[in-house]
């Protein structure tokens, strides 16, 4: 009896997955249209003039005024890494693009920082100084 009653619902159970539909449904894909191509760029004019080019140094000097002493007249400045100026060399600091001052470069120098000497004009924290 019992066995019977376990091949009954087995039945059941394989009769009831095959009755539901296909879990994927099946796609067809066209292959007869070709992949759409990107149109060419447009060609130049030929009164169309090359634009010149844009050349910036890459070797130019610039640093940062970190602080001014005015009474012994010298300032820190703050170089990137890698950029370091020569002792007695001069340069020229700049606020708001024009030019206010001129320092020498003294000594003593300190992993990216250097004294000064303002030479003339003035300085302020956070003037940009470059070479001449």
């Amino acid at each position: 009896m019992k066995s019977l009653l376990s091949v009954v619902l087995l039945a059941g159970l394989i009769g009831a997955g095959c009755e539901s539909g296909p879990a994927v449904r099946r796609v067809e894909i066209s292959r007869s249209k070709a992949p759409r191509k990107s149109p060419p760029p447009p060609a130049p004019h030929a009164d169309a003039q090359p634009k010149a080019a844009i050349v910036t140094p890459a070797n130019v000097l610039t640093a940062k005024v970190v602080s001014y002493n005015e009474a012994g007249r010298f300032v820190l400045l703050s170089f990137p890494v890698g950029q370091m100026p020569a002792n007695d060399q001069m340069l020229t600091i700049h606020r708001e693009g024009k030019k206010v001052g001129e320092v020498k470069i003294t000594g003593p120098r300190s992993d990216q920082r250097i004294v000064a000497d303002l030479v003339s004009g003035e300085a302020h924290p956070g003037d940009d100084v470059r070479e001449p």
